[in-house]
């Protein structure tokens, strides 16, 4: 009888252990973040990331944020979250907490520091570049991306009254490549870059859910000095390994009354292949595009993105492929005066 009581208190004690875990598990969430533009979380992710799978930050900044809030937030860098938002920012998300997201999934406050040695993204200001913005878990909704008033206070942390209040660059329900649930799948969408922006900036970006409340939050650290997207400030002070770069030039084929149709030849000036490959630019005011071949185009009011296909992805050592597409305009066709190129 004795070892029977001893059987079933131990067995009540493993189910109340196990109730335990499981009431303080963080519940099942979507998940997404920015990982061009990177926002904090990413970047300090990829700085820490070791052979073994282990994060152990290298970057000053990445370093603090774990100090504060330990390494768990570097391996769900995707996850800030916070599951009441609905949209909301003044009031909803407090001031000094944007970067954070005032997540209720995971401590991120250390990402809310204050700090010039956060790894940074290059830009040029008025560009267009392509964002891709991670999609751990698939939603329909808007993305939202703010940037820092010219004259904010870099000294402390990010408030509302930082921001413009109105986004420079918004998309709903953009297209995506990759299944959910890994780091190379994502959104994407051609933004034009605020214009006359000089030096530092934050990014932050917002993803309002349309079918839950549940927003996600990030911000990513910039610097307006004529970069095309190269990162500095991951590892012990060395830029990090990045993508092979690419380019891309756009040339006026044919055209007609009401129309013409365009080429554009992608380049790869590296020493290394590429696998995968996107172009964007701005279309001009009355240009609709009605077909397009050698690539996936997708127009979202002036912006085009072309994604590659499948059969012209990889582009060797000094490799060209090249994709077309006619549309309809009244006038001299068109030339964008920028074109982005960005290498998967």
């Amino acid at each position: 009888m004795r070892i029977r009581r001893t059987l079933l208190a131990a067995a009540v004690g493993v189910v109340t252990t196990l109730a335990t875990l499981v009431a303080v598990a963080p519940q099942a969430s979507a998940h997404g973040a920015m990982i061009s533009i990177g926002s904090r979380t990413f970047l300090c992710y990829e700085d820490g990331l070791t052979s073994s799978g282990q994060e152990v930050p290298q970057n000053p900044a990445c370093q603090a944020a774990t100090a504060t809030s330990g390494v768990v937030p570097l391996y769900n860098w995707f996850a800030v979250g916070n599951r009441t938002a609905n949209g909301g920012k003044a009031g909803v998300i407090p001031d000094g907490k944007l970067c954070s997201g005032n997540s209720n999934y995971y401590d991120f406050s250390g990402f809310d520091q204050a700090r010039s040695d956060w790894p940074i993204t290059h830009l040029t200001a008025g560009s267009t570049f392509t964002i891709k913005y991670n999609k751990w878990a698939a939603h329909p909704g808007t993305f939202n991306l703010y940037i820092t008033k010219d004259g904010w206070d870099s000294t402390k942390p990010l408030t509302w009254a930082d921001l413009e209040t109105v986004p420079f660059s918004t998309a709903t329900n953009p297209p995506s490549v990759g299944d959910p649930g890994s780091a190379s799948s994502y959104y994407y969408w051609t933004a034009t870059l605020p214009a006359g922006k000089t030096g530092n900036h934050i990014i932050f970006s917002q993803w309002v859910r349309s079918d839950s409340t549940e927003n996600f939050l990030g911000c990513s650290d910039v610097k307006f000095d004529g970069g095309n997207g190269n990162v500095t400030g991951i590892g012990a002070g060395a830029p990090p390994p990045t993508t092979t770069p690419c380019a891309a030039s756009y040339a006026i084929t044919s055209s007609w009354p009401g129309g013409f149709q365009a080429q554009v030849t992608v380049t790869n000036p590296s020493t290394s292949a590429v696998n995968g490959w996107t172009v964007g630019w701005t279309l001009a005011e009355g240009e609709t595009v009605t077909s397009s071949w050698n690539g996936t185009l997708t127009q979202a009011g002036s912006l085009a993105t072309v994604a590659a296909a499948a059969w012209n992805s990889h582009l060797a050592a000094s490799g060209t492929t090249n994709f077309g597409f006619t549309a309809n305009y009244n006038g001299t066709p068109p030339v964008p005066t920028s074109i982005s190129c960005q290498s998967s």
